[in-house]
């Protein structure tokens, strides 16, 4: 039990560090890349590139981590996420900083990205009994979500007490991206101390399967779509062009960016816990599509608000519910698969939704080029995941989590 609860605190310290560095660089990132020479398109470009690169990496490794092993796997991660830190430092050239999205794990939303939300999943999955699954997921969330927050307003205030000291704006944002670096060194020493208990246990390796699946090979793949399309929505609107937004039309301090999502990741962080509540009552799908669609529907009235304080609160209002259909998402897909097929089944849905997302930001940032368009990426994505919840809950309203049979 203390080896349990020792792999336990190691994966939450990463979650912690991980979504940190990630908050902190999204709030700079456009903003970044557009000082070192680059167009608003050429940003959206690079952003979707970055996805895309991150889906085709991490399904090659998700898919062999069970073979390769959990704990080698994440620890590739971290190195491929110190290596892109320091190509996006050292060169403004396009093509090398392609090269750099799509080998390495960088994050323009501060969301996951990489392979490691798809192995840790699993990995607590296996630690945990069925009852504390959802729970734990939600707390997992809300370290998360606090991380980021804490990142996203160190990503604000960092750059301007640089520039204090007597750094340039642009010296000032690469201090974010050494940070950033440094994290990935103090994830490849967390993830080095875990345990084999989050190795996959052994299976039948006579059973048939594909990309690691089998008896759900169907249920993975229907997932896998709704997913894409959810996270094909919020690619309109990842953090560092919500950012970047604010300071087109409502010219916003980077300073105050920082304040205003590290609140948005608190709220969000906190409707996490509310979420396990919920659906200890209701159950993990009802959670999931009727606290997401009134959210979609405040994401789209954003832009339509009268001025900066408006959109302020109601961006936060949004956010206190945005995020109560993560932990319930994360906790179905674990439940409703073989304890064989987890890191399969969570490796693939969530790299479904990395393909989503990378084809969304190139075209916001092509709709943030036009002064009569630049509000067109709220609507799109709060439209859209309205759709996803309403196809979710017709096709999975009656399949059931083990904990749930009786609800």
């Amino acid at each position: 039990m203390l080896t349990a609860n020792t792999d336990l605190l190691l994966l939450f310290t990463a979650r912690l560090s991980r979504l940190f560095a990630y908050g902190f660089l999204s709030v700079i990132l456009s903003i970044y890349l557009i000082q070192i020479g680059l167009g608003i398109a050429e940003v959206g470009l690079l952003l979707s590139l970055t996805l895309c690169g991150d889906a085709l990496i991490s399904l090659v490794l998700t898919t062999h981590a069970d073979r390769f092993g959990r704990r080698q796997t994440l620890i590739l991660g971290a190195i491929l996420l110190m290596f892109a830190g320091a190509v996006f430092i050292q060169t403004n050239n396009f093509a090398l900083l392609v090269l750099a999205a799509i080998v390495g794990v960088i994050s323009p939303s501060g969301n996951e990205i990489g392979p490691f939300l798809a192995i840790e999943q699993a990995a607590l999955a296996q630690l945990l009994p069925d009852k504390q699954r959802t729970q734990v997921f939600a707390w997992y969330n809300l370290v998360g979500s606090f991380a980021t927050a804490s990142g996203s307003l160190l990503g604000g205030v960092l750059p301007l007490y640089l520039q204090s000291l007597g750094y340039s704006v642009l010296d000032s944002y690469r201090g974010v991206l050494i940070a950033y670096i440094a994290t990935g060194l103090l994830l490849t020493l967390l993830f080095s101390c875990l345990s084999r208990r989050i190795e996959t246990p052994v299976s039948n390796t006579s059973i048939p399967r594909t990309l690691g699946l089998h008896r759900s090979k169907k249920t993975v793949l229907h997932l896998s779509v709704l997913f894409a399309l959810d996270a094909f929505a919020g690619g309109f609107v990842v953090q560092s062009l919500v950012a970047y937004w604010f300071q087109l039309k409502y010219d916003v301090p980077v300073a105050i960016l920082g304040w205003i999502f590290f609140a948005a990741n608190i709220l969000a962080g906190i409707s996490a816990l509310f979420a396990s509540r919920i659906a200890a009552r209701f159950g993990l799908i009802n959670t999931m599509v009727f606290t997401h669609i009134p959210s979609n529907i405040l994401l789209c009235l954003v832009p339509f608000m009268p001025n900066l304080s408006w959109a302020i609160a109601l961006l936060l209002v949004r956010f206190s519910i945005s995020q109560m259909d993560v932990p319930t998402r994360q906790s179905y897909t674990m439940a409703i698969v073989a304890a064989d097929e987890r890191s399969a089944a969570s490796g693939i849905t969530t790299i479904a939704r990395s393909v989503g997302a990378a084809i969304a930001p190139v075209i916001s940032g092509l709709l943030l080029t036009s002064p009569t368009l630049i509000s067109a990426p709220f609507l799109i994505a709060g439209g859209v995941k309205i759709v996803y919840d309403l196809l979710l809950y017709r096709a999975f309203k009656t399949l059931k989590p083990p904990e749930e049979q009786r609800i």
